[in-house]
């Protein structure tokens, strides 16, 4: 036994439970930015940290959906982010196997945090309807 376990989550309600470990996506993106030699690494190697880059970058392209989702159709907030978020898109489905494609990969998790930020907290509150008793 290899000590993993396999989860069926169809609706993905584990995703949105799991809280992303940002320090260390942030310090990856960093690393890969700072990179100035493309043979530093093996093409696997390249894909590994792609790989890494591109899941937090699913996760937290979901987490713009849901905030930007709540803003009303016309909001630029919410025109921006699903610019960005579209941005995102082509470049997640680009393989990522050199250090220019990382890079990419890098600068669109770095913008996919920046836009979260701006979003969480902005999205108007639901309003709640209030009668009074006489």
């Amino acid at each position: 036994m290899n000590g993993h376990t396999v989860l069926y989550d169809p609706e993905g309600r584990i995703d949105t439970q799991l809280p992303l470990d940002r320090v260390t996506h942030e310090r990856v993106v960093r690393a890969v930015l700072a990179w100035s030699d493309p043979a530093a690494l093996r093409p696997d190697d390249y894909e590994q940290v792609g790989l890494l880059l591109s899941g937090a970058a699913h996760a937290v392209a979901a987490d713009v959906r849901a905030c930007a989702g709540r803003l009303p159709e016309d909001d630029g907030r919410r025109l921006f982010a699903e610019f960005v978020m579209g941005q995102a898109d082509d470049c997640l489905a680009r393989p990522s196997r050199n250090l220019l494609r990382i890079r990419d990969r890098a600068r669109t998790l770095r913008a996919l945090y920046e836009r979260l930020d701006r979003l969480q907290g902005t999205a108007p509150a639901t309003e709640a309807t209030t009668t009074a008793s006489p």
